[in-house]
């Protein structure tokens, strides 16, 4: 599968798919465009004229004129100087769509760039050519401009690529390749440096994930209602039609589905004292819904990003004209990667109450801590403390970082919007969350076991024989660690997901 990188233009499935690791193709309808942004950048220069990031220093400095005989070096200072970021590198998959995110935008002919320096980087995400980028050093404004600045340092043969997943020198790995080192012509280095391409592909890498979490809690949700003998009666579509939102219409269709046919739910409808369900099972509708919209929207704001222009000044070929302003703050992606934190912690801790309630037999009926023999055995008793760990530092990493702002570049860069590390720590606490909802699935599928002879639905047997097919029951107390990284695997690999079909769970892209 290739996708055509029409600029302006990508979808949110085709930036998964890129995500994904699919090949990319730019197209060639670009080019026109792109060779008119660089001639426009010639006749700047030949005005003799300062223009910001062309002849002049940059930040504090723009006061500062530079000798045309010094562009060249100005360019590849800024590179050098810019690349300091520190801490661990991006996980390749992240830097890869970066880069095609930087692709993308100066691709679109406003960044004044020259077609030899926009085939560089496409020749790079070809050739599987991922910059090694420390993930720690950007504020959001003005650009991601530390990590962006390591992987323009690769593209000039500085600094280190990762080769086939081996760490080289850039110029080797370059010529390794049989391309040359780039010599950045003018406003070149500050087009690659500037923009919001590490924020936004770190939130996009975020939300796919935490889209792939949210189908997992859909399923496994289910199961430990089946598992509690709870009622599918809250998921009437009668009721959430009157309260109108999309989400929880969505949510609560595709729970009715994943449940249809269960004769554990049949059960409770005989003999069964309860008269109604704590929230963690009858409000899932309505809470994951609510992450369902919330999501909708973080990707709405991110697909928007991803196709705009974002670094500074722009270059107007038509009037040739260079504009300074402010493209390059991150605020819009800060406010959705705050939005997909939110969403990711409230999966995580509706999943841990489910949890916790199968474990307590007051609450649940079944026994203590899902264990045939409790007291000799501890069955579930940790697993959920586990669970309770994962989801209060998801609590606690969830606190918005858009709300921040420390000013940099001697108060110039006055406010900033902190979407660089809002974005990087998503994908931190989806992978908690994920282990929360993998020992739910585990405690879901032991609860169902003290059932039998009773099943569950088609589609959640389905994923209880998934289960299965790696972890047995749970008799006696045994090593959990692999049964919970097993678990874990099938979450993360969106396997559980793909079993409940021909079920099909709301994603990002609406029903509608």
């Amino acid at each position: 599968m290739t996708i055509l990188i029409r600029p302006g233009a990508v979808t949110l499935s085709e930036w998964r798919a890129v995500y994904r690791g699919a090949a990319i193709a730019l197209d060639p309808a670009t080019r026109p465009a792109i060779a008119a942004g660089a001639a426009a950048v010639g006749r700047i220069l030949a005005k003799g004229e300062p223009v910001y990031g062309i002849n002049t220093g940059f930040g504090k400095l723009a006061s500062v004129r530079i000798g045309d005989a010094d562009l060249e070096t100005l360019q590849r200072n800024i590179v050098l100087s810019h690349a300091a970021g520190v801490g661990d590198a991006m996980a390749p998959p992240v830097a890869r769509l970066m880069m095609v995110l930087k692709l993308a935008s100066l691709a679109q002919g406003a960044s004044g760039v020259r077609l030899e320096t926009i085939d560089l980087l496409a020749a790079l995400v070809a050739n599987d050519l991922i910059p090694v980028v420390p993930a720690q050093g950007s504020v959001g404004a003005s650009g991601d401009l530390a990590p962006l600045a390591h992987m323009t340092a690769a593209m000039i043969g500085v600094g280190d690529i990762l080769v086939r997943g081996t760490r080289v020198p850039a110029a080797e790995a370059l010529s390794g390749a049989g391309l040359a080192p780039l010599t950045l012509a003018a406003k070149e280095g500050l087009a690659l440096l500037n923009g919001t391409q590490f924020s936004t592909a770190q939130a996009l890498a975020g939300l796919f994930e935490a889209e792939r979490l949210f189908h997992s809690a859909l399923v496994t949700g289910a199961l430990a209602t089946d598992a509690a003998r709870g009622s599918d009666t809250p998921f009437d579509p009668r009721i959430h039609a009157l309260r109108g939102h999309r989400g929880q219409i969505e949510t609560a269709a595709a729970l009715r589905a994943l449940m249809e046919g269960s004769a554990i739910r049949a059960s409770h409808l005989r003999d069964d004292p309860r008269v109604q369900d704590p929230y963690c099972l009858r409000c899932q509708p309505q809470v994951m819904g609510a992450v369902l919209d919330l999501l909708r929207q973080g990707a709405a704001t991110l697909a928007t990003e991803a196709n705009g222009v974002t670094d500074n000044p722009l270059i107007f070929a038509d009037t040739g004209e260079a504009l300074s302003g402010g493209n390059f703050h991150a605020e819009p992606v800060a406010f959705a990667a705050d939005q997909i934190a939110l969403a990711v912690c409230e999966i995580g801790a509706l999943a841990e109450r489910r949890i916790a309630m199968l474990v307590d037999p007051a609450l649940s009926g079944l026994p203590a801590f899902l264990t045939p023999k409790p007291g000799l055995n501890s069955g579930f008793m940790i697993p959920q403390v586990t669970a309770a760990a994962l989801v209060s530092e998801n609590k606690q990493r969830a606190t918005p970082a858009s709300v921040d702002s420390i000013p940099t570049s001697a108060n110039q860069e006055d406010h900033v919007s902190m979407a660089a590390h809002g974005a990087r720590r998503l994908l931190g606490m989806v992978e908690n969350a994920m282990n929360v909802i993998a020992i739910e699935l585990l405690a879901a599928a032991q609860a169902c076991d003290f059932h039998d002879p009773l099943r569950s639905s088609r589609p959640l047997e389905a994923v209880r024989r998934a289960l299965r097919e790696k972890v047995p029951a749970l008799d006696d107390d045994r090593h959990l660690h692999p049964d919970m990284t097993a678990a874990a695997d099938l979450v993360r690999t969106g396997a559980i997901a793909a079993t409940v079909l021909p079920v099909v769970l709301p994603g990002l892209e609406s029903q509608s």
